[in-house]
Parts: C-alpha cells; structure tokens; sequence
C-alpha cells in the first residue's frame, strides 16, 4: 500500500479524472513525483468500476483501491446486503475477506466480525478503508483463514467462504474440490467451529454437484441483479439432514421477484400450445432448476419438455418476463 496515493492533492486529480481517457492519462505520464501514472490509472478504474457495484466506497474519501480484479471479483453491495440477512449472531468471520464489502454488511448485523486476508496488501488496504468508512467491529487478520481457524479458541456463530473458483493448475474451475480454500475437504473441521456456514459460488458452478461435494446443505439461495446471475449462496447447518430450500430472488431496481421451492419436490408439469400469454422466467429461476416446480405453484402449462416457457389464458403476476401472443405461425421459412 503506497502512502504518498493518499496525499489530498493526488486524491483530487483521481477525482478530477473519472471521466479522462486512461489511455492519454498514462502516456502524458504523472505529475506527481511519488506515484506513477500507472499506479493512478489503477487508481482511477478501480473507483470507476465501484461507482454503480460499490457506492459507499465510490462516495467516501481516502478510499484505497486494490488492482482492478479486486473490484471485478468482489461482491456488489447489493448482493452483499441481501446475504447479510441470510445469518445472524454475535460473531462471524470470513476466512476469505478479499476488498471487505461482505464483512461490511456483516458488521451491521453481528457485534463482532473477523476478515481474515491471505493476501497482506489486500489486507492492510481494507484495514485502512474500513477506518475511513468509520467501522469498528471488524477485526482484520493477513493471513491463511483456515490456519487462523485451527490457531484460535474462539467458536463463531457462523463462518462465511468465497473460496477461490481459481487455481495454478487448471485456470476456471466447476467443483468446490477444485476451489481455494477446498471446503469439502476442511468440512468436518469447520463445523468444530461453528452449527452455521454460508458459502458463495460462482454462477457458472453446478447446483447439484456442490450439493453432493457438501453437507447439512439447508438452503440454496440464487441472487440475480437486474436479471444476471450473480452469486449462488449455500447455507449449511450443522446435523441438519431435512429437505434442502432452493430460493431465488431477481433483485430490481425498485422491487425483487422471488420464487422458492422444495429441492426435493417431485413436481411435473402439464404441456399445451401457446394461449394468450407467454412466459419467460428470470435467471435466477432458469438457474435454480425449478422448471417443473414453477409450472405447479403458479398454475401454467409448459410449452414443451426442453424449452422453458409457460403459457396460461389469463394474465398473472410473474416472476420474469410476460409476453401477449398477438401470432402463432407455424415453423415454416416463408411464413
């Protein structure tokens, strides 16, 4: 973390150049003799990348920004708030703290919130940023979360995991085993720790094949913003061996669509041409798998077995997008 960033006069030109060409910016070079013009171009894109995902931090002043993929990696507030509400307790910690958005909401709902960081510059940055935002219920830790686990006393109310969805060896990865930290692996250990763990997953990872990798899998929450989905949540209860909650929620920018069902709900559906409106469920739901489940409860034919879209004579409320059929037209090119 480099000090002389900080400095007022370098903090206003980072201000003043939101809107400059980066491009142009770099090679006019900097006008500060202790901070390069690479170093504010960092600077600059990081806060431009925070203005709509992370407006507390875009609105503060002497906030520090991490190199960009921090920002891309981390969770918006959005999402963050709404996980914040998932658990509750005197304590948590995340043993994967990366920029500290999540641990922020978490302050807000537990007494005493613990970040712990491998990456120490990435954790001397949010120590200092959690300083300008005035909260005090974090404790920051630099170092590997699961060895911080194994060294303390402490029991928590509830542990929270971002594992990695990289690796040296295999770029992208699919299953939680693959991931760091692998949770699978340190499960048992975990749960000596606490009755309650919420991890976040990657979209692009398979439902049905974390839930195999896992335990005590209590509920799946799918969170989209805006219709893109952005985060995959699993809450894990220790001994809890009953039906999992699959729950999903559209987040928008004046109202949510939430849908839930029961995973292991054998539900089907009934098939009928298209009637007067037509259906298309958001990505949350599309995600979720709930295909047949979403047929059931709210009543609607499916159009056909591998395409999902709904049909019904009437209109209904519906989470994701609704469609008047004014046509149908039989599949023929010249029609």
């Amino acid at each position: 973390m480099k000090l002389s960033i900080l400095q007022a006069e370098v903090q206003q030109f980072i201000v003043d150049n939101l809107k400059s060409d980066i491009t142009k910016l770099i090679l006019k070079g900097s006008p500060f003799d202790e901070v390069s013009a690479q170093e504010l171009a960092n600077q600059i894109v990081a806060k431009q990348k925070s203005e709509q995902k992370l407006p507390t931090w875009f609105s503060a002043k002497n906030i520090y920004y991490p190199p960009k993929i921090s920002i891309e990696q981390t969770s918006s507030e959005i999402a963050a708030a709404y996980k914040a509400k998932l658990v509750s307790g005197a304590s948590i910690i995340d043993i994967t703290g990366g920029f500290g958005i999540d641990c922020y909401y978490f302050s807000k709902q537990f007494k005493q919130v613990t970040h712990c960081e491998i990456s120490a510059e990435l954790s001397t940055i949010v120590k200092h940023n959690y300083q300008q935002l005035n909260i005090k219920n974090i404790e920051v830790f630099s170092g590997d979360g699961i060895d911080f686990l194994k060294n303390t006393k402490q029991i928590y109310d509830c542990i929270y995991i971002d594992p990695s969805r990289r690796n040296d060896a295999k770029g992208k990865v699919f299953l939680l085993n693959d991931c760091l930290p692998n949770v699978p692996e340190n499960i048992d250990f975990l749960f000596t720790k606490t009755n309650q763990i919420l991890i976040k997953n990657s979209p692009i990872l398979d439902i049905s094949s974390a839930i195999s990798e896992l335990k005590f899998v209590k509920e799946i929450h799918v969170i989209a913003i805006k219709n893109e989905v952005k985060e995959v949540l699993f809450l894990l209860e220790k001994n809890y061996e009953k039906d999992v909650q699959i729950k999903t929620t559209n987040l928008l920018n004046e109202d949510s669509q939430k849908f839930e069902f029961n995973l292991q709900d054998e539900a089907t559906s009934n098939y009928h041409q298209p009637l007067s409106y037509l259906y298309e469920p958001n990505a949350a739901i599309l995600k979720s798998g709930g295909f047949h489940q979403i047929s059931k409860q709210l009543n609607l034919f499916k159009i056909h077995q591998h395409s999902h879209l709904y049909t019904s004579e009437k209109l209904i409320n519906f989470p994701g997008r609704c469609f008047k059929v004014i046509e149908v037209l039989n599949y023929d090119k010249k029609k």
